[in-house]
This record gives structure tokens, sequence and C-alpha cells, in this order.
């Protein structure tokens, strides 16, 4: 596992998950990132941190069934 620094503090991912992240990110973005052109690879590179980014801020906002459910 490693660390994903975020705005709320540190929050942990596993590497699969990445994976996972990372294989469903637009294709043009995956195949973008290898291009010589550098204006494309910034494009596809900034694409692809944008739907890692994405899928993290949802799979962030999902309850942990784990914790235990306060009335406030």
């Amino acid at each position: 596992m490693f660390s994903f620094c975020s705005i709320g503090g540190m929050e942990r991912i596993n590497t699969s998950q990445l994976c996972e992240i990372i294989l469903t990110a637009p294709a043009w973005a995956r195949v973008g990132i290898t291009m010589p052109d550098e204006n494309m690879r910034l494009k596809a590179a900034n694409e692809l941190a944008c739907a890692i980014a994405d899928q993290l801020s949802v799979k962030s906002d999902m309850a942990d069934p784990s914790q235990l459910p306060l009335p406030l």
C-alpha cells in the first residue's frame, strides 16, 4: 500500500484499487501518456489524474461499514 494525500488529511488506498481505477480511465488518456508530443502527454496525464481523483472521491464519500453510526 501507499499513501495518497488528500485535502482532509492522509488517506490509504491499495495498489489493486489504484490499478482498477487506471484501467477504467479513458483509453485515449492511457495511450496518450506514451505519445511523443509533450502537449498531448500533458493533456492525457491531466485526464488520467482527473479520472483517478474522481474515483477516489466517490469511494471516500461512501460510509465505512465498520464505522458506528452516531446520532447528531
